[in-house]
């Protein structure tokens, strides 16, 4: 059973604690060490602002790579590691206290410690580099003030050792549960709970030599997330290391992107990778134990202690906290306690992050998938022989085939432990297809090569309860009878705006009007100038569209069901629930959400009538982390439309305060096409720009261009690079 959080909102709050209380300041050793390291890093920056971090060293590079993260938005690295420390409340105050409780629970600040004192050196010097990168940072720039940390320690990566937006597995436990367990009461205070059902993720797409124009594989990178939650870098080194792409703020590894030989691509996972045990508990001599084999075992404790700000004080809060075998307690069910085996933070899992970056092929990236440590990710990959791959997950653990490892297992027993892992070659994966293209949009990797796809039958069910999505629909469509691929031809599939939802829901609609709705009544006239135009409409999100507002407002208030976009085992999918909804359902259950949604456009706009692009917005005007939108402010009208009805470009709006407009917060982020030919050839785009900076030219010099879905050329080799540079420097200077 798995479930993957959404990263917390987050706001950035200047409390009145002295900055000198939380600082370390560096002594005239530490700060002649760092200098001399600097004066081995150059960074470019071309003009578009991306960093370009050349270093002699792999450490030398991640030494520039982080320095030059910090200069584009050290509020966001920093924030990133607030959360995985668990240390939300010191700046946020009680309203996320069992959100950091949770976070203490899962990832262990001692273990992180530990195995930085046992890493391999090689790894050891990374994480140096990476808190010297940022602590020289903080040094040089003595006006930035920092939320809490005023000094990164190089386990920090430990405790993050994935980068992907949704790396915490709780295998469905809510922190609403969490709360219950440790405070007694059910009241909604002191969390924020994860949102269930939201279709975060992405789309990636490999073709192979035969369907491409010149011969060379290609790669579609198309992270959806929350925007500003990745940049665009590169970093090079003499020992191997030259990786270009997305980078998690604060990480020190490309996430997503490619190097001279390779490229990969990751989507959000379903593989189960976390399960929940219910503990028989007892208490013998005033000691809790738990029922494991026929034998009692001791519970461990744990207290764990959060401080949160307190009219600007911090408030110490203790927490008696348990462990099984298992893992730790999170909840109470049906009377039993509830604990949780998972894996979310691994020092194998940072290993791989780095390694697969400096893959020289195919035989090289699946050494790197070998390590199994990859808990969150599919993976879709291309490279300069031709080769195409997808693996649908990585660290698996075996199980017990007879099963269902979405339920509670029974905590007493050893039948119900992990036995390992899975190795790679029995993991649900596809090599070069015969239909030479492979796709994932979050989505069942059994359609990820079409008809060619792994079977269903061939692999156990715990491996991909994933279900199909509406962009995996519309993606397989494209891609089936595509050919003669260019960048720009995927870049242009990959923006195909087909909602492929509403090839469903439509046609009940109208069905629906026209049987059970009298021309002479009151809601016929109401409503018939919009049934019309939906019946003439062609399914595509269009900025000059009333058709996609209706529609696209319409299916939000029906049954919530159809959202439903995470499945465990025996359960339908998103895609059989909206077909099963649309067979079956009521005149009740599709009409009066059509008034709803007329008469809110008329309350707002003064008629039904309105175009996509007027209420769908893009605005950037601070560089904030938790924005706000203002509709008197300058904004930019989007013609796609949301993930969850099928659009490949990703744009996830929603009416903020006081607002009559939708403004997008999340989907396209960094999108990237890749060739691997004799030479890289590559184009990108982000949403915004590449600097948190409202002061910069490159906050919002690709505002346009994503609006209009306009890709810049990326510049991978360094004449480029050199040819194209705005500033040229050592970190520092």
């Amino acid at each position: 059973m798995k479930f993957s959080t959404n990263r917390l909102p987050l706001l950035l709050l200047v409390f009145c604690i002295p900055f000198s209380v939380f600082s370390q300041k560096l002594n005239t050793q530490e700060i002649e060490r760092l200098e001399k390291m600097a004066k081995k890093v150059t960074i470019i920056r071309d003009n578009w602002g991306i960093a370009h971090v050349y270093g002699k060293t792999d450490a030398d590079a991640v030494f520039g790579m982080l320095y030059a993260q910090c200069e584009d938005d050290f509020k966001r690295v920093e924030m990133n590691y607030i959360e995985k420390l668990g240390r939300l409340s010191e700046i946020k105050g009680q309203s996320v206290l069992y959100n950091d409780l949770e976070i203490k629970l899962l990832i262990d600040s001692e273990d992180a410690k530990d195995d930085y004192k046992k890493a391999a050196p090689w790894l050891k010097k990374l994480l140096n580099s990476y808190a010297d990168g940022i602590n020289f940072y903080l040094y040089k720039n003595p006006k930035v003030k920092p939320a809490l940390l005023t000094h990164f320690e190089p386990w920090f990566p430990l405790l993050w050792t994935d980068g992907s937006i949704g790396a915490i597995s709780t295998a469905g436990l809510s922190t609403g549960e969490l709360k219950a367990f440790y405070s007694g009461n059910t009241d909604k205070v002191a969390y924020i709970e994860r949102e269930k059902d939201v279709q975060t993720g992405s789309n990636g797409f490999a073709i192979a030599p035969s369907k491409t124009a010149s011969g060379n594989a290609i790669l579609y990178i198309n992270p959806h997330t929350t925007f500003y939650f990745r940049p665009e870098i590169q970093v090079s080194s003499e020992e191997g290391l030259n990786a270009y792409g997305a980078v998690t703020w604060g990480q020190f590894f490309i996430y997503q992107g490619f190097n001279e030989n390779c490229g990969w691509m990751h989507t959000s996972s379903n593989v189960d990778v976390a399960d929940i045990y219910a503990e028989k508990i007892t208490t013998k001599n005033k000691k809790l134990f738990y029922e494991y084999d026929g034998k009692l075992v001791p519970l461990t404790e744990k207290m764990i202690t959060i401080k949160y700000i307190e009219d600007g004080k911090l408030i110490p809060k203790t927490f008696k906290t348990y462990y099984t075998n298992h893992g730790p307690v999170m909840a109470k069910r049906d009377g039993k306690w509830i604990s949780l085996k998972s894996n979310n933070r691994s020092m194998k899992s940072l290993e791989q992050s780095w390694i697969r970056t400096k893959s020289n092929g195919f035989e090289d990236y699946k050494k790197a998938m070998d390590i199994k440590a990859n808990t969150s990710n599919n993976t879709v990959y291309a490279d300069k022989e031709g080769n195409i791959a997808y693996w649908h997950g990585n660290f698996i653990p075996i199980r017990d085939k007879k099963l269902n490892w979405s339920k509670v297992m029974d905590g007493t027993t050893s039948t119900t432990q992990w036995k390992g892992l899975h190795e790679v070659a029995e993991t649900v994966h596809s090599y070069n297809p015969s239909n030479a293209w492979l796709q994932n949009c979050n989505s069942t990797p059994y359609s990820v090569a079409g008809e060619n796809s792994p079977k269903e039958e061939n692999y156990l069910p715990y491996m991909a309860p994933d279900g199909e999505s509406f962009r995996g629909l519309n993606a397989v469509r494209l891609l089936s009878k595509g050919s003669n691929y260019t960048l720009d031809k995927v870049i242009a599939e990959g923006y195909d705006t087909k909602l492929t939802a509403f090839e469903f829901l439509i046609p009940a609609l109208t069905a629906s009007f026209d049987k059970n709705i009298k021309k002479d009544s009151a809601i016929y006239l109401e409503l018939v100038e919009a049934i019309t135009l939906l019946k003439k409409w062609d399914y595509y999100a269009k900025e000059n569209s009333v058709a996609t507002t209706l529609a696209i407002e319409w299916a939000y208030k029906l049954n919530p069901i159809i959202q439903k976009v995470y499945t465990d085992e025996g359960e339908l999918d998103q895609v059989e629930n909206t077909i099963e909804f649309a067979k079956n359902a009521t005149p009740e259950q599709l009409i009066p959400q059509l008034q709803e949604v007329i008469n809110e456009l008329k309350a707002k706009f003064g008629s039904g009538n309105i175009p996509w692009g007027e209420i769908n917005r893009f605005q950037r005007t601070s560089g904030d982390i938790d924005l706000t939108y203002d509709d008197t402010k300058e904004s930019l009208p989007i013609s796609y439309g949301p993930a969850i009805w099928g659009s490949l470009p990703a744009y996830k709006s929603s009416y903020q305060k006081d607002s009559k407009k939708r403004y997008g917060f999340n989907g396209n982020s960094f999108v990237c096409a890749v060739e691997f030919g004799t030479k890289i050839k590559a184009k990108s785009l982000l949403a915004g720009g590449n600097s948190g900076d409202p002061k910069s030219k490159h906050f919002y010099d690709q505002a346009i261009m994503y609006q209009q879905g306009q890709f810049k050329d990326v510049l991978f080799y360094k004449e480029d690079v050199q040819k194209n540079a705005e500033k040229t420097y050592h970190p520092g200077q």
